[in-house]
């Protein structure tokens, strides 16, 4: 099966190189014909085994896929649509976009209620990057042992093309979670995006001098995502507003209390119940798994997998059963045990 990989930055760039190094044929296209130079070069230098095309249009890209990846910024993600739908395109869409809830949208809108002829849409999301950007960053073993989401709904998903892209994934190294557009949406507002829009102001508050020159290994870490292109993080943040928004207003609230604890007589005493049960989630983050078993690939079951933080590692010959890690019960009982 032909892949096109549309929108050549980091994660296009890095599926487009990962697909290809693994066999799948691959045509890749960007709107910047300095970036379709650049892949192209690459491509000429890469291992016979593992090279791959770049195409001048979106249109010669789909020509010949039974999947397009859609891997540009949700600004971008209307436009791209259109020049599919315009190609008669009739197969598999996916996406790698961090906001899941409005590209289904736009797909329905601009794909399947323009096109009753596409084959389906499967939303995904790897949750890998760094905070460089574009073609030059990317690498074919960022997926390796990262969560990519495969967004799943009930009643309209088909489970034979969220089987299909299962498999994919899984080749190139990643841990599939399951989870519907709308909870994916919830959850990375509270451990990507707004983390971004956190770490963007502490960079900004530790503009002094004094303050760079005395920054170390906390100030690094916690501030490493605010080298992130800006228009990526106001896509991301933008894009997911009505999640991001409640996210927001969480932390804020939390560090509010945190500030009332600094005004008690005793502030490092005050501060302790605040800072417990921070503590023990990352202390024991990632959590102990239980040995992988085999549960029914139907859509409730999946759903249920991924909100109770589990992922799928294979997929069955017949593809009635598929083998998933889940994080270990703490007592008897656990979330999964009745799957």
């Amino acid at each position: 099966m032909d892949i096109a990989v549309i929108g050549l930055g980091l994660i296009g760039g890095s599926a487009l190189r990962a697909l290809a190094a693994r066999g799948h044929q691959v045509l890749g296209y960007d709107a910047d014909p300095a970036t379709r130079a650049t892949a192209r070069t690459a491509a000429a230098r890469a291992p016979q085994n593992g090279r791959w095309q770049v195409t001048g249009t979106i249109r010669d890209a789909v020509a010949s896929a039974g999947l397009v990846i859609v891997a540009v910024p949700l600004p971008a993600v209307p436009r791209v649509l259109d020049e599919i739908g315009a190609a008669g395109y009739t197969g598999l869409v996916t996406d790698v976009t961090s906001v899941k809830t409005p590209v289904r949208m736009l797909v329905e809108q601009r794909l399947q209620g323009r096109h009753q002829r596409l084959a389906g849409y499967v939303g995904g999301h790897p949750m890998a990057g760094k905070e460089s950007s574009g073609f030059a960053a990317s690498d074919a073993d960022l997926f390796h042992d990262c969560a990519w989401v495969l967004c799943i709904e009930p009643g309209s998903t088909s489970l034979g093309d969220w089987l299909d892209l299962a498999e994919l994934v899984i080749g190139l190294g990643a841990r599939v979670v399951p989870a519907t557009a709308e909870e994916h949406d919830r959850a990375v507002a509270t451990v990507s995006h707004v983390p971004h829009l956190l770490a963007t102001a502490l960079a900004a508050a530790a503009a002094d001098p004094l303050a760079s020159a005395l920054a170390a290994g906390s100030f690094r870490d916690g501030t490493r995502v605010a080298a992130t292109r800006p228009e990526l993080i106001a896509a991301m943040c933008g894009g997911n507003a009505p999640a991001v928004g409640p996210a927001l207003d969480g932390i804020i609230a939390a560090l509010q209390d945190a500030r009332a604890a600094l005004d008690a007589a005793d502030p490092m005493t005050a501060l302790l119940p605040w800072l417990a049960p921070g503590h023990a989630m990352r202390a024991g983050w990632p959590p102990a798994l239980a040995a992988p078993l085999d549960i029914p690939a139907r859509p409730d079951a999946l759903i249920r997998l991924g909100r109770a933080g589990g992922w799928v590692k294979a997929v069955s010959a017949d593809r009635s059963t598929v083998t998933v890690v889940r994080p270990a019960p703490r007592d008897q009982g656990g979330p999964l045990d009745d799957l």
